[in-house]
């Protein structure tokens, strides 16, 4: 097992250098004439970028100081989405870039005067003036031998204009300088592209989260709860990066909705209460008629989870720990993250869900979405879950997609209705891009209505 986990380990740090590699001749050496300071500040922002990311994943995971979880967040995370679409850019600069050289080829020929006609030598039978030289002809003789030449050896070397470094008359770009302008313009592209892309996805985290509204008809649900709104919010990811002005924008944006309950279903922070108690502060200002209620996500797991029930109960919150509670109009119950399995912690839908009266109905928050199934199985008529962020960074959804039965949005599977949210937060890079963050506000339909 350690030796295949060695082999892995190595194959992706493999790929990640030639991966880095490729970036760097496109956008350094392939852009100069030759190595230099540029070359090498090139290779010193890649390297120090990787070093600066490790750094910050490595200062996270091992709870490092904050301060210094701090100093390496910021252009450590950037620099992981930023170097995605570096790549992503450059890739798709090999498309064009055969497309931009035919056309400089193309403009040059058209650029290229046309040959003057062919003149014949005089005949014996047309008149030459006296006094003047006879017309010459293709061939010249060379100054001092006696012998024909052509006019390009008489005019000595270069007299072409095409030799190979720089612009001709006939050629506005010469080959060598044509595929230099051509790498210079397609790099300068990418980083604009890879740039523009990841600056415009942390503006849009750094400025919270939009809201979304969706309806959820219940076959149980009572006439009386018809319109009966929560609010699910998933996936703040409180740490290093994300402190307590989002966590009050997460906050007042949900009190701006005027829900009848919250939902907190996991991944709320990602650091330990000590150094994150004061960025979840404000969560104590969090207003509902019913009250706001918080599972556990996988990340909390990595935090402290025991202690962070505590903080959240503290603030206000009611902790679902494998339990239910009945409303006026349907019971609401929560399971703990799988991810609690390791420590004992995991889901226990027996004893949340094992005793309830199936005439009613009953919404379960619960993490990740791939605990439908035994939501499914304990008749659940909606689970509300996160976890995916939606895939946060493209093509990332791809893989998200892959590995969880709903990437975001409401689905059905058999009885059981599934929402999963895109995430009000990000993981890593406070960046999204293709995955706008959301809290969504449910707001519950009666069929008898």
């Amino acid at each position: 097992m350690v030796v295949v986990f060695a082999l892995v380990a190595l194959a992706v740090v493999g790929v990640i250098a030639t991966a880095n590699w490729y970036v760097w001749r496109r956008l350094f050496r392939d852009t100069t004439r030759g190595p230099g300071p540029v070359r090498r500040v090139g290779a010193v922002v890649i390297a120090g970028g990787w070093v600066l990311a490790v750094g910050a994943l490595v200062a996270e995971r091992t709870g490092a100081p904050f301060w210094l979880q701090q100093v390496l967040a910021w252009p450590g995370f950037l620099w992981l989405a930023l170097s995605i679409y570096l790549l992503l850019a450059v890739l798709a600069g090999e498309v064009v870039r055969p497309l931009l050289r035919r056309f400089l080829e193309r403009r040059a020929a058209a650029r290229r005067p046309e040959p003057e006609p062919h003149r014949a030598p005089a005949t014996d039978t047309e008149r030459i003036p006296a006094g003047t030289a006879p017309p010459r002809t293709t061939e010249t003789q060379e100054p001092g031998t006696g012998h024909p030449g052509t006019p390009d050896a008489a005019a000595g070397p270069g007299a072409s204009g095409n030799d190979g470094a720089g612009a001709t008359p006939e050629s506005p770009l010469a080959l060598p300088s044509r595929r230099l302008f051509v790498s210079r313009v397609v790099a300068g592209a990418a980083a604009a592209a890879a740039v523009g892309t990841v600056g415009y996805g942390t503006y849009g985290v750094l400025n919270g989260p939009s809201v979304k509204r969706v309806t959820v008809p219940l076959a149980k649900l009572p006439r009386a709860a018809h319109g009966f709104r929560i609010a699910v919010v998933s996936d703040i990811h409180l740490g290093p990066v994300l402190g307590r002005g989002f966590a009050q924008k997460v906050v007042d944006t949900i009190n701006s909705t005027q829900p009848d309950l919250i939902a907190v279903v996991g991944d709320l922070v990602d650091g330990s209460v000590k150094d994150l108690g004061p960025a979840a502060a404000p969560l104590a200002g969090l207003k509902a008629r019913h009250g706001a209620y918080f599972v556990t996500g996988n990340h909390e797991y990595f935090s402290g989870a025991e202690q962070w029930v505590a903080e959240v109960r503290r603030l206000g919150l009611i902790p679902l720990e494998n339990a239910r509670t009945e409303l006026p109009h349907f019971d609401l119950a929560g399971v703990n993250d799988v991810a609690g399995e390791d420590e004992g912690q995991g889901p226990d839908y027996a004893k949340a869900l094992g005793d309830r009266d199936r005439a009613r109905a009953c919404v379960l928050l619960a993490h990740q979405p791939v605990m439908i199934h035994d939501a499914v199985d304990h008749g659940v008529d909606l689970q509300l879950s996160g976890h995916t962020h939606g895939g946060q960074l493209w093509p990332g959804n791809l893989i998200a997609g892959a590995a969880n039965p709903t990437l975001a949005g409401l689905e059905r599977y058999g009885d059981t209705q599934l929402y999963v949210s895109r995430g009000a937060g990000a993981w890593g890079p406070p960046t999204r891009v293709g995955a706008e963050s959301d809290i969504t506000v449910i707001e519950l339909a009666s069929r008898q209505a």
